[in-house]
């Protein structure tokens, strides 16, 4: 009998205090949303660093592209105004001479 005194007396005070418990457990849900909000922030901010520092090398990356192509184009036209105003043909393996210095 005093068992059922007991648990009746505590479903008491819970009826009494509701609002205190709806609002401490409101309070523990806002603080473990801000816990799991702070965590995807610093995810989403390490995955912008290092999307950021790929897009540094991809960049440096295609500069040197750039310039290599421009001196592979540097390199095209010289030949091919050396073989047009000049008449200069590049020569046959069997022509070429081969000069040791000792």
């Amino acid at each position: 009998m005093d068992n059922q005194g007991l648990v009746k007396q505590i479903w008491q005070d819970i009826y009494q205090y509701k609002t205190t418990y709806v609002l401490m457990f409101v309070l523990l849900m806002s603080a473990f949303a801000v816990i799991y909000f702070t965590h995807l922030n610093r995810q989403t901010t390490t995955e912008l660093d290092q999307l950021l520092s790929q897009k540094d090398q991809l960049d440096i990356q295609w500069r040197n592209l750039i310039l290599e192509q421009s001196a592979l184009a540097e390199h095209s036209e010289i030949e091919q105004k050396a073989e047009s105003f000049l008449l200069m043909t590049r020569p046959l393996p069997k022509d070429e001479k081969i000069i040791k210095i000792p």
